[in-house]
């Protein structure tokens, strides 16, 4: 891999963490395949030298039942996940994780310049993360291989399958507010200086 710039970009690991599996949505069918690639993007980041960012979601009241509440045991990384040294932890209490954290000023401290992002849910925080950043300036590599998300029912009563959501995202981001890339190309984009196109 070529010399990279650790002040250039940063990977976002948002929400992957054990509060979901209390979730009556909670579904492991495409967990193996999520923290597989995840793993695989942290291990390459880490091997690069970016900064990682870890950020944890809390929300509700702080009661043992709220699986994302301190309280909870539950705010605390998904069991599979890689063993990772973050370089900052963040706790959100909003879908993006540029609100309230002060994250950006961090970010903006190191030169980070471009965003890998990653995590739990695909169209939620994830998704609400990117469109933030890109409008704060952030290049923004959407990583959705390495993000999860479930199944959910419309409005109209419809069923939208998890492939349909991560579809839809990727559609209303592309080209307007990230670059979706592989974890294979986000990294060797973070080792270009120059932005390599998928």
């Amino acid at each position: 891999m070529s010399p990279i710039d650790p002040l250039r970009t940063a990977l976002l690991l948002i929400d992957v963490q054990a509060s979901f599996t209390a979730r009556p949505y909670w579904s492991t069918a495409e967990l193996p395949a999520f923290l597989a690639a995840t793993n695989r993007l942290i291990d390459g980041a880490r091997q690069a030298g970016l900064p990682i960012v870890r950020i944890l979601h809390t929300d509700g009241p702080d009661r043992a039942d709220n699986p994302f509440a301190p309280v909870s045991g539950l705010v605390c990384p998904l069991d599979g996940l890689v063993e990772v040294e973050p370089a900052r932890t963040v706790e959100k209490h909003r879908h993006s994780a540029l609100v309230g954290t002060g994250l950006g000023d961090w970010l903006r401290a190191q030169r980070i310049t471009r965003l890998i992002v990653a995590g739990i849910r695909t169209e939620q925080c994830c998704e609400t993360t990117a469109r933030h950043a890109s409008d704060e300036g952030w290049e923004v590599d959407y990583v959705t291989e390495a993000t999860l998300t479930f199944d959910m029912t419309t409005p109209a009563g419809e069923r939208l399958s998890a492939a349909q959501i991560r579809e839809r995202t990727e559609t209303v981001l592309a080209g307007r507010f990230a670059t979706l890339c592989t974890v294979d190309q986000a990294l060797a984009r973070a080792a270009t200086p120059e932005a390599v196109t998928p």
